[in-house]
């Protein structure tokens, strides 16, 4: 069974993180300065590795988002199991069309592409309900998450932890070790902010989004654990990385890009998808191809800058 973590954990967790002082939803960047120094670390070129077929594994549609961009589409892959409900907000948004002609109205050069305001009110949102956060879950062994290499949570959260990958989703988490000393005999994890992380914007309050999103165009370990993730980039990062920079009212001569259009894949014609595939992070010859990418002393990349292979299968 996964537990949502109580305000007070998170409190406790978070060190009384600092939320911008913005009123409208917004990602964090109380510290511009060391945002930007997360700044676009793309993902290593994998090197030639060949794949089995069975290492392959489709998005469901169910829980797959199209974005379609002023530079093309962007997939999305959702990820309910560690946030229900800004994954069924999304799709409940985007089936009610409610992102079309919307505009990326924050946007920063290495950190992120903020949407969901109007060309009128970037403060634009939904009239449901805000959302209770997300930040973390609490797990047991039953949501497997691979050990790779000790992590610090965030440079606001300085505890320790261990990263590696969930299903294809680069993953921080309390080795599931000390889950054997714990009260519940589970342990906290999250999804990382790595480049291509798709997470709620929100404010000062941990328990304010509605609707603005935001998708990661570099690493952003400053949001981790505070800040909602509820899916990832297969396909299309390079468009998220082309939307116009600036800040609605705020830059001079800033013309926002426009959300085309939002659809949750299964609403999709079947001959009008984009039938991609993601590298299954739990069969083994993804061990394999970790093995590729280490040092001479053994030591791999860091988390984020693994690349997750995908492809599009005809």
């Amino acid at each position: 069974m996964i537990m949502r973590l109580s305000f007070a954990t998170l409190a406790s967790l978070a060190l009384a993180t600092t939320a911008c002082a913005r009123e409208a939803e917004t990602a964090e960047t109380e510290n511009e300065g060391a945002a930007a120094v997360a700044v676009s670390q793309e993902a290593s070129a994998a090197p030639a590795f060949e794949f089995p077929d069975e290492a392959w594994r489709d998005l469901d549609p169910e829980n797959t988002l199209y974005i379609e961009t002023n530079h093309g589409r962007v997939v999305v892959e959702l990820a309910p199991e560690f946030a229900p409900a800004h994954v069924e907000r999304m799709k409940t948004l985007a089936r009610d069309q409610f992102y079309d002609f919307l505009v990326w109205h924050r946007v920063i050069d290495g950190f992120m592409a903020q949407a969901g305001g109007s060309r009128s009110n970037p403060s634009h949102r939904t009239d449901l309900p805000s959302l209770q956060a997300e930040f973390t879950v609490q797990r047991g062994p039953e949501l497997a998450i691979s050990e790779l290499m000790p992590r610090q949570v965030s440079p606001t959260l300085p505890q320790i932890g261990q990263a590696g990958f969930w299903n294809s989703f680069p993953a921080g988490t309390q080795p599931i070790a000390q889950a054997m000393i714990t009260a519940t005999g589970q342990v906290q994890s999250w999804l990382l902010h790595c480049q291509g992380a798709a997470a709620m914007a929100r404010t000062s309050d941990p328990n304010s989004a509605g609707s603005q999103f935001y998708i990661t165009r570099g690493d952003a370990e400053h949001l981790n654990a505070t800040y909602t993730v509820w899916g990832r980039v297969r396909y299309g990062q390079e468009a998220i990385n082309a939307i116009e920079e600036g800040t609605l009212f705020e830059t001079e001569g800033f013309t926002p890009d426009v959300i085309r259009s939002m659809r949750v894949e299964a609403d999709i014609a079947e001959d009008e998808r984009t039938n991609i595939q993601v590298v299954d992070s739990n069969h083994p010859a993804f061990n394999a191809y970790l093995d590729s990418l280490r040092d001479a002393s053994g030591a791999l990349p860091d988390v984020c800058e693994i690349d997750i292979p995908t492809r599009i299968q005809d």
